[in-house]
């Protein structure tokens, strides 16, 4: 059975929800993996969301919870040479690891890791755009496609590498953003986009734009069932980094999830 490391920053309720899920697949033997150890980028008392996850993993989950807060760490060098303040974190963090694992995944955690973490551990990285999509935040993406019209968008899993948003595509779902719901949101959001621009849009409604929150909603929706597939083909060897069929487009089946209300 493989062994997967899980790397998150805990900022929000979703990154506990995702692993709780991804915990009872594994429990009910859907995903045929063992979760090593869960990092957290924060130390136990720097957020409640934070400290609620790391209370799982240590009473519900009862595997190696690693705790090391970024945001804490030679904080003077992180704001005037991130690169070398990205490469000493992520050295330490290699330091605090307490077993080797087949890959890692990246749920939830917000810093770009270093070249040398990368080619210590492969890492499963999740991005809220197809393939060749926007690349950012969520939220800068979702922005990028309001101002571009766009009719439709995704989320995928690539293998993370040094440089934001560009390791190879592994896995993907794509869904329509213009459908006769968000129609009339869109009609909406070009009245304000043609009279104030985009940067208006955003002084003006910014995320509680209706179409901003309905694009972020149906991407969510999408994201749990997608890594769980991803994570279920590699451990089955379903798929491998070499595989020539990449990326493998994932639709079919996260839409019969989201059709079923479940795997």
């Amino acid at each position: 059975m493989k062994k997967i490391g899980w790397f998150t920053t805990a900022r929000d309720e979703p990154a506990l929800s995702l692993l709780r899920i991804v915990h009872e697949k594994i429990r009910d033997r859907f995903i045929p993996l063992e979760i090593a150890y869960v990092f957290v980028s924060k130390d136990k008392g720097e957020s409640p969301i934070s400290d609620k996850l790391i209370d799982y993993v240590e009473e519900e989950m009862k595997i190696p919870v690693i705790t090391f807060s970024a945001l804490r760490f030679e904080s003077h060098l992180r704001k005037h040479d991130l690169e070398t303040w990205r490469e000493l974190y992520h050295k330490e963090i290699l330091k605090r690891l307490p077993v080797e694992v087949d890959f890692g995944m990246l749920a939830g955690y917000m810093w770009i890791v270093s070249s040398e973490f990368c080619e210590k551990i492969p890492l499963l990285n999740l991005h809220p755009a197809l393939p060749g999509g926007p690349k950012g935040t969520w939220q800068e993406v979702i922005w990028q496609l309001i101002s571009a019209r766009s009719r439709e968008t995704g989320v995928m899993i690539h293998r993370a590498t040094s440089e934001l948003d560009e390791g190879p595509p592994l896995t993907y779902v794509r869904f329509s953003i213009y459908t006769e719901e968000t129609i009339p949101l869109w009609e909406e959001t070009e009245k304000i986009l043609l009279r104030y621009h985009l940067k208006g849009l955003k002084e003006r409604e910014g995320e509680k734009n209706l179409l901003f929150r309905k694009i972020r909603e149906e991407g969510i929706k999408r994201e749990l069932p997608l890594i769980v597939l991803t994570l279920k083909y590699f451990a089955e060897d379903r798929i491998n980094w070499y595989n020539e069929n990449l990326p493998l487009d994932l639709t079919p089946e996260v839409e019969a999830y989201l059709h079923k209300g479940g795997f």
